[in-house]
């Protein structure tokens, strides 16, 4: 390395020195030719001829993990603690590519699913590394780039035509391997395309919930199985209200199937129909003419949970041409169409034209029984080369509303929870945000896409939009749904039709475990096969305490136990007790990823609030 690799260490160390850096060691920051530059074979030598040339600094080539270690030795019991999420600033990437991602994040909420149904019904042989290629291939894609360096200055040149399907094909591969692991779960063979059962005339249904509470949601069987008929009895052989949808699936409600159990349900001849008991426990009203949901009532409360007053209300949508948030435009006039009337669903179908759209369909389905509104939209991209941003905005009047935001195994509030650096202008959620006051409020859930934008549309940063210091309290989102604000990487245009789905759920005072529970629900449906097994299965194991729920149940990756891992959705300080059916296994133990056998557990286990339990069964 030249002399300027000497400036370039001295230069560092007067950085150092007029920031009064306290400490004796530090990380060189190093790179050659930008972040994505080659390994520097030069490297060692110039430490080595630095080393023998100067006393002062030691050059030491080592691993983070080395000097993260030596600095813990030295400084760990002096360092100054900062808690709060540093909300990263490079995730609006996953916008330019919102069908693979949105493919991507349903793969991995079924792949959780599948290990579930391998622990409930066959463990002895989970085809652990089946499992392995299809959480690599669901990694791979979320991986931040993979894209070509070209791709917005060139995006038909063939070597950025090659990068892009290398990069899809994760999504696309881990989205059939996790068809295929589900399907096999169940005793499914050949393709397992559960979207395609055919099992010559289905008389039987088994439901099964995978999650560790007692859950009640709608089932809905695909229009290629074929039935004796569309009549749905229950458990107890009592019929319950079925209905076949305009697209050809048959749906009913299945309530109270137990965690991590089943139930069944006989199909009979005739048709779908009967009447439903449920009371109606939300009113919803669509603008004839724009298409949004301008009142949203829950219950017997008169308040009318849709913002109205700013000319947004519920599920507006908004595209930016070019980069500037001023520049938004809504959408056009609609058609209005019920296309769900029935005991069990009922739809209204908003159909337009939309700027940056071929067409924009917005559904808005409410089941009685079920608290909640599901929305389905579809967006039909047009292939826009100029920068732009497709959004969707939720309005809620929730007065002095205080938002959430669920990210990976914490809940943040924005501006609030916020260490002192992190991006403001866009958030990256798990699977819901909650904007709740003191005495109700709305749990949103996002299904498909993970970007959301507090108050106002806030991107894109290169166009002008500065960024933001403080955030100031709303309780209005944004949906930030699609881009091509990146230069390089990510991809320059989205075309064709993308689905962005959506669930509301109103509620009095907020709780995060209901919340949690939400966000499973709406990501992670009850499946649905024929009936193959004498008997429904039994639930083999349930989570008592009320505060911790199971993020994953699978087993482990020798064979020899299963994988129990709890999660303190409440936010505070719990005690879970696992109760397992008979036989009961010969006994439970701490474990960590590893998954290796740690103390003894002998009674109930103790998880911290937002924290994270790894059990081990054998």
């Amino acid at each position: 390395m030249s002399r300027a690799g000497e400036g370039a260490v001295f230069g560092y160390l007067g950085e150092l020195e007029q920031s009064k850096y306290p400490y004796d060691m530090v990380q060189v920051r190093y790179n050659t030719g930008g972040d994505n530059g080659p390994p520097d074979v030069a490297v060692s030598e110039f430490v080595k001829a630095f080393g023998a040339k100067y006393a002062y600094p030691k050059l030491i080539i080592g691993t983070s993990s080395e000097l993260c270690r030596k600095f813990d030795e030295k400084y760990g019991k002096t360092l100054p603690e900062v808690s709060g999420d540093f909300t990263p600033y490079w995730e609006d990437g996953a916008a330019s590519s919102a069908r693979e991602t949105a493919i991507n994040r349903e793969a991995a909420e079924r792949l959780s699913q599948a290990e579930a149904l391998w622990v409930m019904l066959n463990p002895g042989k989970y085809p652990s590394e089946k499992f392995y290629q299809a959480w690599h291939n669901v990694i791979l894609y979320d991986e931040h780039t993979w894209g070509a360096h070209n791709s917005i200055s060139e995006p038909d040149k063939d070597f950025v035509k090659g990068q892009w399907k290398i990069k899809a094909q994760f999504a696309l591969d881990g989205q059939r391997q996790s068809k295929e692991l589900i399907g096999a779960a169940v005793g499914q063979t050949g393709d397992a395309k559960l979207e395609s059962l055919v099992y010559g005339k289905v008389e039987g249904i088994d439901v099964y919930n995978t999650a560790s509470w007692v859950r009640t949601d709608l089932v809905t069987l695909p229009k290629e199985m074929a039935v004796v008929g569309d009549v749905v009895r229950g458990p107890d052989d009592k019929v319950i209200p079925s209905q076949r949808l305009s697209t050809g699936e048959l749906v009913f409600v299945a309530k109270d199937v137990p965690a991590f159990g089943s139930k069944r349900y006989r199909l009979a001849e005739g048709k779908a129909g009967g009447q439903t008991t449920e009371k109606a426990t939300m009113s919803v009203n669509i603008n004839r003419e724009t298409g949004v949901i301008d009142r949203l009532q829950y219950g017997d409360s008169e308040v009318n949970l849709a913002d109205t007053k700013g000319g947004i209300g519920l599920n507006a949508y908004r595209y930016v041409p070019g980069a500037n948030p001023k520049d938004a435009k809504p959408s056009g006039a609609v058609k209005m169409t019920v296309t769900e009337n029935g005991p069990v669903v009922l739809a209204t179908v908003a159909e337009g034209d939309a700027p940056g759209c071929n067409k924009l369909t917005r559904e808005v389905r409410m089941m009685p029984g079920l608290d909640r509104v599901d929305i389905i939209n579809v967006v039909d991209k047009q292939a826009v080369r100029k920068k732009e941003g497709v959004h969707f905005a939720f309005a809620f009047n929730v007065p002095n509303g205080v938002m959430r935001m669920d990210i990976p195994f914490a809940v943040v509030r924005p501006e609030l929870d916020q260490m002192a650096g992190a991006c403001k202008n866009w958030f990256t959620v798990q699977r819901w945000v909650d904007v709740s006051n003191e005495e109700y409020g709305v749990t949103w859930a996002t299904v498909d896409a993970p970007m959301v934008e507090v108050g106002a549309i806030t991107a894109d940063v290169t166009g002008g939009v500065p960024w933001i210091k403080k955030l100031e309290p709303t309780q209005t989102l944004y949906s930030y749904v699609m881009n091509n604000y990146w230069h390089t990487n990510y991809r320059a245009d989205q075309e064709g039709p993308t689905t962005f789905r959506y669930a509301i759920r109103p509620h009095k005072k907020f709780d995060p475990v209901e919340a949690a529970k939400f966000g499973v629900e709406v990501s992670q449906p009850l499946v649905v096969v024929p009936a193959q097994y004498r008997a429904p299965i039994r639930p083999r194991l349930k989570v008592e305490g009320s505060g911790a729920i199971v993020t994953a149940l699978k087993p482990s990756e020798d064979g020899k136990g299963w994988i129990v891992r709890l999660f303190g959705a409440s936010g505070k300080n719990e005690k879970a007790r696992i109760v397992w059916s008979d036989p009961p296994p010969k006994g439970m133990y701490m474990s960590d990823i590893t998954e290796k056998v740690g103390e003894k557990i002998s009674g109930e286990v103790e998880v911290a609030g937002y924290g994270m339990v790894t059990v081990r069964v054998e």
